[in-house]
C-alpha cells in the first residue's frame, strides 16, 4: 500500500509519535509511506525513521495552493489512504484526497478534539472520513461530541510501543521522569509542590518544552528543587532517558491515551498516574494501586511518590516488570499493528462517495 500521513501542528505531541511508530511498522512490512508536516523536527525524524519526510505549507483553511500541492503529491505517488490530524490537515490534504477519491482517516487524540460546528459538519459530510481513536475512552466521548457521525466509521486501535529490551534495574537515588509538554494542563506544578516536601533523595528529569517552561523553572527554584531537577528540553533521546529512570509520573488533567505513559511502560517504569483518559485501559490490576483519583492534588501525589521512593530494590523491580507486562498485554505494537494493517487494507480498498 501507498499511505500518506499529514500533520500541520507546530509542536510535538502524542499524535506525531503515533504517526512515526505506525509508519515505521508499515515501512518494515514493505508498504510505501509518505509523511508531510510543518514542524522541522517531525520532518527530520520522519526522514530518519521511514525515509520520507517533506516540509509542507498549509496556510489558511481551504488554501488552494496547499490543496494543489497535495493533489500533485497524492496523484504522483498513487496514494491509497491519507491520514490527517484535526484542523488544517482536513481542510487541505483531506480536500485533495477527496477530489482524488482517496479514503481519508482523521486521527482523534481527545474526545472533544473537534468542535461541533456547521463548517466542520459540512466538510465531514462531503469528505466522509474514517476516524481513528487511540482508546475506547476517546471513541466514546468523540461519538457523543459529534452526534452526526456514523459510529461504524469510528475505529478504536490502541496506540502501541515496542517492548524495551534493556535489563530492568534500579538507580540510587531514584530517577523520576516526566515527559509531557510543559503546559498548564500537564500537572508539573502539582508534582513540584509534592516533591518539595519529600525528604527521600531523588533526581527528577523533565523532558520537553512548552508554554510555561519559564514559570516552571521559577517555581522549582522557589521551592528549592533546582538542585534535584535536570531539564532536558526537546530531545529525541527519550528512550535512553526512560531506560535510566525508575518512576514515571503522569499528573495531566486532560489526556486521551497518553503516549508518554505507554513509552514509560514499554521501558519498565513504575507509573504514578492520575486517573485520566484511557489510563486504566493499559494498566494491569497489580498496578492499579498507583493510579490516583482524578481530583488528586499535591498531597495525594506526595504520598504516592513517597511510597514509590521507599520501595526496596526488589519491590521496585517487581512493579517495573509489571509495567512492561502491561505494555506487552495491552499495547504491544507487534500485536496491535496486525489489527491496524487489516483495518487499513479495508479502508484503502474503499472509495469516497
Amino acid at each position: 500500500m501507498n499511505i500518506a500521513f499529514v500533520n500541520s501542528t507546530r509542536k510535538w505531541g502524542g499524535v506525531k509519535t503515533w504517526i512515526l511508530d505506525f509508519a515505521a511498522q508499515l515501512a518494515r512490512h514493505d508498504h510505501q509511506v509518505h509523511i508531510y508536516g510543518r514542524q522541522p523536527e517531525f520532518v527530520r525524524e520522519a526522514q530518519d525513521r521511514v525515509g520520507h519526510g517533506v516540509a509542507a505549507k498549509f496556510g489558511p483553511d481551504l488554501n488552494p495552493f496547499a490543496i494543489s500541492f497535495f493533489l500533485s503529491e497524492f496523484k504522483s505517488k498513487t496514494i491509497e489512504a491519507v491520514f490527517v490530524n484535526i484542523g488544517k490537515d482536513l481542510c487541505t490534504a483531506g480536500v485533495a484526497a477527496r477530489l482524488l477519491g482517496i479514503p481519508v482517516i482523521q486521527q482523534i487524540g481527545l474526545p472533544n478534539d473537534i468542535p461541533l460546528r456547521i463548517k466542520t459538519r459540512l466538510l465531514h459530510r462531503w469528505i466522509d472520513p474514517y476516524f481513528l481513536c487511540s482508546s475506547e475512552f476517546i471513541r466514546s466521548g468523540f461519538l457523543k461530541s459529534l452526534p452526526y457521525l456514523n459510529e461504524r466509521k469510528v475505529k478504536t486501535i490502541l496506540t502501541a510501543k515496542q517492548i524495551g529490551t534493556a535489563e530492568i534495574s534500579t538507580s540510587s537515588p531514584r530517577n523520576i521522569i516526566m515527559t509531557q509538554q510543559l503546559n498548564e494542563d500537564k500537572g508539573h506544578a502539582t508534582v513540584f509542590k509534592a516533591l518539595a516536601v519529600i525528604d527521600t533523595p531523588f533526581r527528577l528529569h523533565i523532558l520537553g518544552t512548552g508554554r510555561i517552561e519559564t514559570e516552571l523553572k521559577q517555581l522549582a527554584a522557589d521551592l528549592g528543587l533546582s538542585k534535584n531537577i535536570v531539564w532536558h528540553g526537546f530531545t529525541r533521546d527519550i528512550q535512553r532517558l526512560l531506560q535510566q529512570s525508575d518512576i514515571f509520573i503522569l499528573a495531566s488533567l486532560e489526556e486521551g491515551l497518553p503516549n508518554t505513559l505507554q513509552e514509560a511502560l514499554a521501558c519498565g517504569l513504575l507509573p504514578v498516574a492520575r486517573d485520566v483518559g484511557g489510563v486504566r485501559e493499559v494498566l494491569n490490576p497489580k498496578l492499579e494501586q498507583w493510579i490516583l483519583p482524578y481530583e488528586s492534588g499535591d498531597a495525594e501525589f506526595r504520598n504516592a511518590i513517597t511510597r514509590a521512593l521507599s520501595l526496596s530494590d526488589e519491590e521496585l523491580i517487581f512493579f517495573k516488570k509489571q509495567a512492561q507486562a502491561s505494555c506487552l498485554q495491552f499495547c504491544n505494537i507487534d500485536l496491535i499493528y496486525a489489527e491496524f494493517e487489516i483495518w487499513l487494507r479495508d479502508v484503502a480498498g474503499s472509495t469516497t462517495k
